[in-house]
């Protein structure tokens, strides 16, 4: 097994337009670790995620998957993607299993699907509680059922990385506890999983770190905040060793 992490990225930086958004963040992600990416709306959370699958150009820096720059990397059936919350099939007219295979894809030869590729479809389902909606419309679904189906998109080609982008936001209780036992899993079997939160939620047993954006840069890089406790330290401010100068401190608690 490679010692190669599974996630770099050195000095990147990227904008968005032309307004600054990544200001030369660090993250290494090593095999089997669970990262949370934490911050305010507008710290560069999902544009950091954006970057590592190519949706976003650097404009300086490097991003490495696996130990291949990103612009050579092909093997994008390692890598499972959920985006933030979105319609499953982005409005067209599809079934459940249609989405969901529609993941499968990637490792299907030819872009035909054989039985392998279908039992992992089934499989996938099941993770996320929806086998029993395996032939609805997607358009008949709950916000949090439609998460949950592009949750099991992501599964289906049984990835070594997942990469989640808001997988509570907005949704329901029900779903929020299908979706961390769900996550459980992928964890227990080996899976290495970045995640951006707006807050820790259920997830929080399952992180190993929390990389804490603030203006596009690391403030805090560490053990999530909350494993503290929200009132542990009063007063206690970690600053990252790459924040830029006069940078506001981070404090516990200070994710809402």
């Amino acid at each position: 097994m490679s010692d190669e992490p599974v996630i770099s990225l050195r000095g990147v930086r990227a904008e968005l337009g032309s307004r600054p958004v990544l200001r030369g963040i660090d993250l290494t992600v090593g095999r089997g670790e669970v990262v949370a990416l934490l911050g305010a709306n507008g710290s560069g959370k999902s544009t950091a995620v954006r970057t590592l699958i190519g949706q976003v150009p650097v404009t300086a820096g490097a991003v490495e998957l696996f130990g291949t720059p990103r612009r050579r990397f092909r093997d994008w059936a390692r890598v499972g993607y959920v985006p933030q919350r979105t319609t499953a099939a982005g409005g067209v007219p599809a079934t459940v299993t249609e989405v969901v295979s529609s993941g499968r894809l990637s490792r299907a030869r030819l872009g035909i699907l054989r039985k392998a590729d279908h039992e992992a479809v089934r499989r996938a389902l099941d993770l996320v509680g929806m086998a029993d909606r395996a032939k609805d419309s997607v358009n008949a679904l709950s916000g949090g059922q439609h998460q949950r189906v592009l949750i099991a998109r992501a599964l289906a080609a049984e990835p070594e990385l997942l990469i989640m982008d808001e997988p509570m936001a907005g949704v329901d209780l029900a779903s929020q506890e299908v979706l961390a036992t769900t996550l459980r899993a992928q964890v227990a079997a080996g899976t290495t999983v970045l995640l951006v939160l707006h807050e820790l939620g259920p997830l929080e047993p399952l992180i190993d770190r929390a990389v804490v954006l603030r203006d596009g840069c690391v403030l805090h890089d560490g053990p999530p905040p909350e494993a503290v406790g929200q009132h542990a330290l009063p007063g206690h401010d970690h600053v990252h060793p790459h924040a830029p100068a006069g940078a506001e401190p981070i404090r516990t608690g200070l994710l809402s």
